[in-house]
């Protein structure tokens, strides 16, 4: 059942041409949306790969598309995989994630990103849950195989590198730095094939390719499983997320509700710093802009941020998708901030809240916006976004088509207008479930199908929602609430602050205090300029009773700043402290 749309005020601000709900699906499978922009986009520049020295690599969306067909058959035909098989990728971002992704979608098998710096025991863990039937992984990594590879024997792997299908020339130059210079490149100790020679197998079937490659596609459907993609593991085990190729179109469609008009096809560069084994760079970056027609700048590793001086050079940027920590890593690189991009249209923000000052400052530096949205992996992931002309700062915008929202307590019932609760969703873009965890499933989704995020929010009265913080980040200070991300971005906006993390610490009888870990940006700032800042723009239980300076902060791989790693940091500590006080 629907909500009404008096229970839906943000429908006042969608895009013009814009409706309420998308009644069915533009293609119906991801395999279908691929086959579809390569047959419009043809010889068109597709990807881009950009190495720190300026080497760069294209692929075109027709060279995808015979590749990812030789990568199906050579899926099907040689390695002998079933429809619903799965297969690991295991790369960071450079031409054959879309090769290697778009084929396994048209195989009819079922794609599981893996972060290729895992450790081998974090990859076995991975492989142990997915099972899969073939693994791509670049050959940097391939040192950690043999141990990985004791948890789960995967029958079939592939070995690529990150200069695949670059121009022989640079191909060779990268080949003999990473062999002899930088000795990053270790010998494969395990059976396996190079990605090449599997897409020449996959080419020799010739006489089959065509009518196999629309077979496979004639078997799939919504419903079909597209991909396992694993949450981050903050709240413990890592979960498979099983998103259905219907989840993923959808979702694709929902999020062009808001882009039409403003990213137009064929005609756009975007950056693609971000790993696009994240959900947000998958979906967003890898699949959505495809499906447009544009040209996506692959950056293999953004750190450091200087790797990212060659893209801004040489291409036409004009639109960034990225995080908090990316947005605000730039300005405080030299380079950027004397000569910021001239083509930037926009950008847009997810996986983390972006703090105010991030986005004034780079509004400021650039002359553009930072459009934030928001997003679970569990949602494929866009739930909202601020629509581009009507984006209201500190806000993650409003539902997206087709997408339900209700704020609910600890019980699951709806909070009264204006107060703060639980975010949870309901769309075509919400996942089938966890793999084989129904226990986890049944935790997260309520009986009339919403799914509980675990973020707490707030709705404005015309309908555009603000996140508040994660609900296992709160800190409850003598019974007050407080919310890292409002003290973090209270830092932020101090000058000589360049990152900032809070957490909740014991605290006696108060239950938890508030501590900050702060890089400086300016080294002379003091514990107690900081004090102050915080006394002069927030109540006091707020502001941070202990304050640490660090050189750094622990993040994801997609910048993320870890809170959980403080917290276990922090814990650790004292219990070590307690220890010694009791010897």
């Amino acid at each position: 059942m629907t909500q009404p749309d008096a229970a839906r005020p943000w429908l006042a601000f969608y895009p013009p041409g814009a409706t309420p709900t998308i009644e069915s699906a533009p293609f119906r499978t991801v395999a279908e949306l691929v086959s579809a922009s390569a047959r419009l986009y043809g010889e068109r520049t597709a990807f881009t790969v950009v190495m720190p020295n300026g080497m760069y690599g294209d692929l075109s969306f027709a060279e995808i598309d015979r590749m990812s067909d030789a990568f199906a058959v050579y899926l099907r035909e040689v390695a002998g995989l079933e429809p619903g098989d799965r297969v690991a990728l295991q790369a960071p971002n450079s031409l054959p994630i879309p090769v290697v992704a778009f084929g396994t979608f048209k195989a009819g098998c079922v794609l599981v990103n893996v972060n290729p710096l895992y450790t081998a025991e974090e990859m076995g863990r991975q492989f142990a849950d997915a099972q899969p039937k073939a693994l791509v992984i670049v050959d940097m990594f391939a040192d950690k195989l043999p141990e990985a590879l004791k948890h789960c024997p995967i029958p079939n792997v592939i070995v690529t590198r990150v200069a695949e299908f670059m121009p022989a020339m640079v191909k060779g130059v990268i080949g003999l730095v990473q062999r002899y210079w930088d000795r990053s490149i270790p010998e494969v100790q395990v059976p396996h094939i190079r990605l090449p020679d599997a897409l020449a197998a996959g080419e020799n079937q010739r006489f089959i390719r065509k009518i196999a490659v629309e077979s496979y596609a004639s078997a799939l459907d919504g419903t079909s499983l597209a991909a396992l993609q694993y949450t981050g593991g903050t709240t413990g085990v890592s979960k498979g997320a099983m998103l259905t190729h219907g989840n993923i179109v959808m979702n694709m469609a929902q999020t062009m509700t808001f882009m039409e008009g403003h990213v137009k096809k064929g005609e756009e560069t975007v950056l693609t710093a971000i790993p696009t084994y994240h959900i947000l760079a998958f979906t967003l970056n890898l699949l959505g802009f495809f499906w447009l027609g544009n040209r996506n700048v692959l950056v293999p590793n953004p750190r450091p941020l200087a790797n990212l001086k060659r893209a801004f050079e040489n291409y036409r940027i004009t639109w960034i998708v990225g995080v908090n920590t990316l947005f605000n890593g730039l300005m405080n690189e030299f380079w950027f901030a004397e000569n910021p991009p001239k083509h930037l249209k926009a950008s847009f923000a997810g996986g983390m809240a972006l703090h105010g000052a991030v986005a004034e400052r780079w509004l400021k530096m650039t002359g553009t916006h930072v459009i934030e949205g928001y997003g679970l992996t569990e949602t494929s992931p866009v739930v909202t976004g601020n629509p581009i002309g009507k984006a209201r700062d500190g806000s993650i915008g409003i539902p997206v088509p087709s997408t339900e929202i209700i704020l609910i307590n600890d019980e699951g019932q709806q909070v009264p207008a204006g107060e703060a609760g639980e975010i949870a969703v309901r769309g075509p873009q919400v996942m089938a479930g966890y793999w084989h965890r129904d226990d986890e499933t049944a935790k997260v989704m309520t009986a009339d199908g919403f799914f509980r995020t675990g973020d707490i929010g707030t709705m404005d009265p015309d309908g555009y929602f603000r996140i508040i913080d994660r609900k296992k980040d709160m800190i409850l200070v003598s019974g007050f609430n407080v919310f890292p991300n409002e003290v973090e971005d209270c830092l932020a906006r101090l000058p000589g602050v360049q990152e900032a993390a809070v957490i909740g610490v014991p605290d006696g009888a108060a239950g938890e205090a508030v501590k900050a870990f702060i890089v400086k940006a300016d080294p002379g700032l003091t514990v107690e300029d900081v004090k102050a800042h915080c006394k002069a723009h927030m109540t006091g239980y707020k502001g941070p009773k202990h304050i640490e300076f660090r050189t750094e902060l622990p993040k994801s791989n997609v910048g993320k700043i870890l809170r959980k790693d403080l917290r276990a940091e922090e814990l650790a500590s004292l219990a070590a402290a307690k220890n010694t006080k009791a010897a």
